[in-house]
């Protein structure tokens, strides 16, 4: 497995795991796939931000993608980053998504951030929830039935990780 920057090039990838998350499960509250186009903005949006961008590549395919972006526009909110993982359905439970969160965390404290947070759809979302708290987020809260998706209501759960010499502070 390869993580690396991800590449304009990657994106239909990107856009294609994406959309059947969206269509498929409960980890996004989207309800319509976001065109290539739209992936893009938010791909560039992230770059513009000075944030990482990451791929997992297994023998040639995009197996997943990570990123920070902003966790508010608010100018105090700056050194805070909420973190967004994917994962190919064909890569699952095979270590992926601990090591793109793991190449996030390094790149997010590389850019001055000392704060990720993890939005995670879905108090079911197990998978999810296990490979942040591997990673040392804690559990901070649940906003319940906040989502709607499938005909059912849907919690979030809030996770939180320190990074740099605040996380030595605990």
């Amino acid at each position: 497995m390869l993580i690396r920057s991800a590449m304009p090039s990657d994106l239909e990838a990107v856009q294609r795991i994406y959309a059947t998350e969206v269509l498929e499960a409960t980890g996004s509250f989207e309800l319509i796939p976001p065109d290539l186009a739209e992936m893009e903005r938010r791909y560039l949006a992230v770059l513009d931000a000075g944030l990482p961008y990451l791929v997992a590549v297994i023998e040639g395919d995009v197996a997943g993608f990570a990123y920070a972006h902003p966790y508010k526009d608010r100018p105090g909110y700056r050194m805070t980053a909420e973190t967004t993982i994917y994962l190919s359905r064909n890569y699952r439970r095979r270590g992926v998504g601990s090591a793109l969160l793991q190449h996030v965390m390094k790149a997010a404290e590389e850019a001055g951030i000392r704060q990720l947070i993890a939005v995670i759809g879905d108090s079911a979302n197990h998978g999810s929830i296990g490979v942040h708290a591997k990673a040392g987020f804690r559990h901070v809260g649940t906003l319940e039935d906040v989502g709607h998706k499938f005909d059912r209501f849907l919690d979030v759960v809030l996770m939180q990780r320190r990074l740099g010499e605040e996380a030595a502070i605990g």
